[in-house]
Protein backbone atom coordinates (compact mmCIF):
# COMPACT_ATOMS: atom_id res chain seq x y z
CA UNK A 1 0.00 0.00 0.00
CA UNK A 2 2.67 2.46 0.86
CA UNK A 3 3.75 2.48 -2.83
CA UNK A 4 -0.18 3.65 -4.00
CA UNK A 5 -0.60 7.16 -5.01
CA UNK A 6 -4.02 9.08 -5.73
CA UNK A 7 -3.49 10.55 -9.64
CA UNK A 8 -4.99 13.66 -10.49
CA UNK A 9 -7.32 11.57 -12.36
CA UNK A 10 -8.48 9.52 -9.67
CA UNK A 11 -9.24 12.45 -6.99
CA UNK A 12 -11.28 14.48 -9.70
CA UNK A 13 -13.44 11.44 -10.17
CA UNK A 14 -13.96 11.76 -6.16
CA UNK A 15 -14.18 15.14 -6.62
CA UNK A 16 -17.63 14.56 -8.62
CA UNK A 17 -19.17 12.03 -6.89
CA UNK A 18 -18.79 14.25 -3.38
CA UNK A 19 -20.55 16.85 -5.43
CA UNK A 20 -23.22 14.91 -6.46
CA UNK A 21 -23.65 13.62 -3.30
CA UNK A 22 -23.24 16.39 -0.45
CA UNK A 23 -22.30 19.61 -2.53
CA UNK A 24 -19.06 19.51 -1.27
CA UNK A 25 -16.69 21.29 -3.96
CA UNK A 26 -13.38 19.89 -3.13
CA UNK A 27 -10.14 22.25 -4.44
CA UNK A 28 -7.10 19.93 -5.63
CA UNK A 29 -5.45 21.04 -2.86
CA UNK A 30 -7.58 19.04 -0.81
CA UNK A 31 -5.77 16.03 -2.74
CA UNK A 32 -3.91 14.95 0.09
CA UNK A 33 -7.06 14.84 2.35
CA UNK A 34 -8.69 12.69 0.36
CA UNK A 35 -5.47 10.03 -0.55
CA UNK A 36 -4.88 10.07 3.31
CA UNK A 37 -8.79 9.76 4.99
CA UNK A 38 -9.35 6.95 2.13
CA UNK A 39 -6.05 4.50 2.36
CA UNK A 40 -7.45 2.41 4.95
CA UNK A 41 -10.37 1.88 3.23
CA UNK A 42 -8.44 0.40 0.49
CA UNK A 43 -6.85 -2.01 2.37
CA UNK A 44 -9.86 -3.72 4.38
CA UNK A 45 -11.32 -4.01 1.21
CA UNK A 46 -8.25 -5.51 -0.11
CA UNK A 47 -8.35 -3.25 -3.02
CA UNK A 48 -5.18 -2.16 -4.62
CA UNK A 49 -5.79 1.34 -6.13
CA UNK A 50 -7.97 4.45 -5.62
CA UNK A 51 -9.38 3.39 -9.03
CA UNK A 52 -10.61 0.34 -8.05
CA UNK A 53 -12.36 1.89 -4.65
CA UNK A 54 -13.76 4.34 -6.51
CA UNK A 55 -15.63 1.64 -8.99
CA UNK A 56 -16.73 -0.11 -5.97
CA UNK A 57 -18.40 2.63 -4.63
CA UNK A 58 -20.16 3.60 -7.69
CA UNK A 59 -20.78 0.05 -8.57
CA UNK A 60 -24.00 0.19 -6.24
CA UNK A 61 -23.98 -2.93 -4.21
CA UNK A 62 -22.05 -1.23 -1.41
CA UNK A 63 -24.33 1.41 -0.14
CA UNK A 64 -22.45 0.83 3.33
CA UNK A 65 -19.17 1.58 2.07
CA UNK A 66 -20.18 4.56 0.43
CA UNK A 67 -21.79 6.02 3.51
CA UNK A 68 -18.38 5.32 4.81
CA UNK A 69 -16.05 6.95 2.60
CA UNK A 70 -18.83 9.95 2.69
CA UNK A 71 -18.20 9.84 6.19
CA UNK A 72 -14.54 10.14 5.94
CA UNK A 73 -14.79 12.63 2.97
CA UNK A 74 -16.99 15.18 4.92
CA UNK A 75 -16.00 15.52 8.70
CA UNK A 76 -14.61 18.67 9.89
CA UNK A 77 -12.90 20.48 12.60
CA UNK A 78 -14.84 21.10 15.38
CA UNK A 79 -14.93 22.08 18.84
CA UNK A 80 -16.55 23.30 22.29
CA UNK A 81 -17.50 27.13 21.80
CA UNK A 82 -15.96 27.64 18.76
CA UNK A 83 -16.37 31.33 17.92
CA UNK A 84 -17.66 32.36 21.17
CA UNK A 85 -19.15 35.49 19.85
CA UNK A 86 -21.70 33.72 18.57
CA UNK A 87 -22.23 32.36 21.90
CA UNK A 88 -22.28 35.48 23.55
CA UNK A 89 -24.75 37.15 21.35
CA UNK A 90 -27.37 34.35 22.00
CA UNK A 91 -26.63 35.06 26.31
CA UNK A 92 -26.84 39.05 25.35
CA UNK A 93 -29.53 39.27 22.55
CA UNK A 94 -31.35 36.39 21.63
CA UNK A 95 -32.11 34.87 24.66
CA UNK A 96 -33.40 37.80 26.43
CA UNK A 97 -35.52 38.69 23.81
CA UNK A 98 -37.40 34.95 23.38
CA UNK A 99 -40.95 35.08 24.05
CA UNK A 100 -41.14 33.80 27.65
CA UNK A 101 -44.39 30.59 27.01
CA UNK A 102 -42.96 29.79 23.65
CA UNK A 103 -40.55 26.76 23.04
CA UNK A 104 -37.00 28.03 21.63
CA UNK A 105 -35.73 25.35 19.21
CA UNK A 106 -32.42 25.49 17.77
CA UNK A 107 -30.94 23.16 14.37
CA UNK A 108 -27.42 22.98 14.57
CA UNK A 109 -27.63 21.87 10.75
CA UNK A 110 -23.66 21.16 10.56
CA UNK A 111 -23.05 19.20 13.93
CA UNK A 112 -20.13 16.90 13.12
CA UNK A 113 -19.34 14.95 16.67
CA UNK A 114 -22.11 17.25 18.70
CA UNK A 115 -19.65 19.59 20.29
CA UNK A 116 -21.26 22.55 19.09
CA UNK A 117 -24.63 21.52 19.84
CA UNK A 118 -23.55 20.36 23.43
CA UNK A 119 -22.42 23.30 23.36
CA UNK A 120 -25.50 25.35 23.04
CA UNK A 121 -27.53 23.18 25.03
CA UNK A 122 -25.39 24.26 27.93
CA UNK A 123 -26.03 27.88 27.37
CA UNK A 124 -29.52 27.12 26.85
CA UNK A 125 -30.00 24.87 30.27
CA UNK A 126 -27.82 27.67 31.97
CA UNK A 127 -29.71 30.83 30.57
CA UNK A 128 -33.33 29.44 30.10
CA UNK A 129 -34.25 28.59 33.34
CA UNK A 130 -37.30 26.11 33.16
CA UNK A 131 -38.64 27.72 29.40
CA UNK A 132 -39.11 24.72 26.95
CA UNK A 133 -36.54 24.86 24.25
CA UNK A 134 -35.01 21.71 22.26
CA UNK A 135 -31.80 21.01 19.87
CA UNK A 136 -31.48 19.31 16.82
CA UNK A 137 -28.58 18.03 15.27
CA UNK A 138 -27.82 17.12 11.84
CA UNK A 139 -25.06 16.10 9.68
CA UNK A 140 -24.77 14.20 6.75
CA UNK A 141 -22.34 11.82 8.19
CA UNK A 142 -23.49 8.99 10.21
CA UNK A 143 -20.37 8.02 11.94
CA UNK A 144 -19.72 11.17 13.48
CA UNK A 145 -24.05 11.65 14.73
CA UNK A 146 -22.73 8.40 16.42
CA UNK A 147 -20.05 10.04 18.12
CA UNK A 148 -23.01 13.17 19.12
CA UNK A 149 -25.01 10.62 20.27
CA UNK A 150 -23.00 8.80 23.05
CA UNK A 151 -21.17 12.80 24.32
CA UNK A 152 -17.98 11.16 25.45
CA UNK A 153 -14.54 13.20 24.53
CA UNK A 154 -10.93 13.06 25.63
CA UNK A 155 -10.46 15.77 28.70
CA UNK A 156 -8.48 17.98 26.58
CA UNK A 157 -11.80 18.89 24.80
CA UNK A 158 -13.06 20.47 28.11
CA UNK A 159 -10.50 23.28 28.09
CA UNK A 160 -13.24 25.65 26.25
CA UNK A 161 -15.91 24.39 28.75
CA UNK A 162 -16.52 27.15 32.06
CA UNK A 163 -15.12 24.68 34.77
CA UNK A 164 -18.31 25.52 36.92
CA UNK A 165 -20.06 24.02 33.63
CA UNK A 166 -17.77 21.33 33.47
CA UNK A 167 -18.88 20.14 36.82
CA UNK A 168 -22.38 20.83 36.22
CA UNK A 169 -23.43 19.48 32.68
CA UNK A 170 -20.43 16.63 32.39
CA UNK A 171 -19.26 13.60 34.08
CA UNK A 172 -15.53 12.75 34.70
CA UNK A 173 -14.55 9.27 33.27
CA UNK A 174 -13.38 7.03 36.10
CA UNK A 175 -11.80 3.15 34.97
CA UNK A 176 -11.72 2.69 31.43
CA UNK A 177 -12.81 6.17 30.61
CA UNK A 178 -10.40 7.75 32.60
CA UNK A 179 -9.31 10.77 30.44
CA UNK A 180 -12.38 11.35 29.50
CA UNK A 181 -15.59 12.76 30.01
CA UNK A 182 -19.33 12.04 29.65
CA UNK A 183 -22.01 14.87 29.21
CA UNK A 184 -24.59 14.65 31.54
CA UNK A 185 -27.44 12.42 30.17
CA UNK A 186 -30.23 14.84 31.14
CA UNK A 187 -28.41 17.42 29.11
CA UNK A 188 -28.24 14.84 26.33
CA UNK A 189 -31.80 13.74 26.61
CA UNK A 190 -32.65 17.07 25.28
CA UNK A 191 -30.85 17.10 22.26
CA UNK A 192 -32.24 15.17 18.68
CA UNK A 193 -29.37 14.23 16.39
CA UNK A 194 -30.80 13.41 12.49
CA UNK A 195 -28.96 12.36 9.62
CA UNK A 196 -29.60 15.26 6.78
CA UNK A 197 -28.18 15.87 3.82
CA UNK A 198 -28.35 19.79 3.27
CA UNK A 199 -27.85 19.52 -0.37
CA UNK A 200 -31.53 17.67 -0.79
CA UNK A 201 -34.75 18.37 0.29
CA UNK A 202 -35.06 18.50 3.55
CA UNK A 203 -36.95 16.31 6.11
CA UNK A 204 -39.51 17.65 8.50
CA UNK A 205 -37.55 18.88 10.98
CA UNK A 206 -40.05 22.00 12.01
CA UNK A 207 -39.17 25.79 12.26
CA UNK A 208 -36.62 26.83 14.06
CA UNK A 209 -35.91 30.59 16.48
CA UNK A 210 -32.25 29.94 15.64
CA UNK A 211 -29.82 27.80 12.96
CA UNK A 212 -26.16 27.48 13.30
CA UNK A 213 -24.72 26.66 10.23
CA UNK A 214 -20.99 27.05 10.46
CA UNK A 215 -18.11 26.88 8.52
CA UNK A 216 -19.53 24.58 5.90
CA UNK A 217 -20.42 26.44 3.54
CA UNK A 218 -16.99 27.49 2.55
CA UNK A 219 -16.96 24.08 0.65
CA UNK A 220 -19.82 24.89 -1.61
CA UNK A 221 -20.31 26.40 -4.91
CA UNK A 222 -21.57 29.84 -4.71
CA UNK A 223 -24.95 27.49 -6.69
CA UNK A 224 -25.15 25.07 -4.03
CA UNK A 225 -24.73 28.00 -1.42
CA UNK A 226 -27.85 29.49 -3.14
CA UNK A 227 -29.78 26.10 -2.77
CA UNK A 228 -29.16 25.38 0.44
CA UNK A 229 -29.78 28.76 1.86
CA UNK A 230 -33.07 28.74 0.44
CA UNK A 231 -33.52 25.28 2.06
CA UNK A 232 -32.38 26.26 5.72
CA UNK A 233 -34.35 29.58 5.51
CA UNK A 234 -37.08 27.84 4.51
CA UNK A 235 -36.98 26.03 8.26
CA UNK A 236 -37.26 29.51 10.27
CA UNK A 237 -39.78 31.37 11.62
CA UNK A 238 -40.05 35.19 11.32
CA UNK A 239 -37.61 36.47 13.58
CA UNK A 240 -35.06 33.49 13.25
CA UNK A 241 -31.53 34.37 13.60
CA UNK A 242 -28.81 32.35 11.72
CA UNK A 243 -25.37 32.48 12.60
CA UNK A 244 -21.99 31.49 9.97
CA UNK A 245 -18.63 30.84 10.18
CA UNK A 246 -16.69 34.31 10.96
CA UNK A 247 -14.77 33.58 7.19
CA UNK A 248 -17.87 32.88 5.35
CA UNK A 249 -20.29 35.55 3.99
CA UNK A 250 -23.92 35.30 2.31
CA UNK A 251 -23.36 38.66 -0.05
CA UNK A 252 -24.79 37.56 -3.20
CA UNK A 253 -26.50 34.39 -1.83
CA UNK A 254 -29.85 35.59 -0.32
CA UNK A 255 -31.62 38.40 0.32
CA UNK A 256 -33.81 36.93 2.86
CA UNK A 257 -32.02 37.93 5.41
CA UNK A 258 -30.58 41.15 7.21
CA UNK A 259 -27.34 41.31 8.56
CA UNK A 260 -27.39 42.22 12.24
CA UNK A 261 -23.71 41.57 13.13
CA UNK A 262 -20.70 39.87 11.42
CA UNK A 263 -21.73 36.13 10.82
CA UNK A 264 -25.03 36.72 12.35
CA UNK A 265 -28.11 37.12 10.14
CA UNK A 266 -31.86 37.52 10.72
CA UNK A 267 -35.20 36.54 9.16
CA UNK A 268 -37.61 39.47 9.02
Amino acid sequence: MSDVSLSDKDFYQYKELLYSIAGIDLSIAKKSLVSGRLTKRLKATGLTSYGEYFQLLVGGNQPDEMQTAIDLLTTNETYFFREPKHFNFLRDTVLPNHPMRSQFRVWSAASSSGQETYSIAMMLAEYMGGQLWEIVGSDISMRVLDKARNGNYPIAQAKHIQSEWLAKYCLKGVGSEEGNFLINPKLRSRIVFKQVNLNLVLPDLGQFDLVFLRNIMIYFDNETKQQVMSRIVGKMKSGAYLMIGHSETLNGITNSLDAVAPSIYRKP
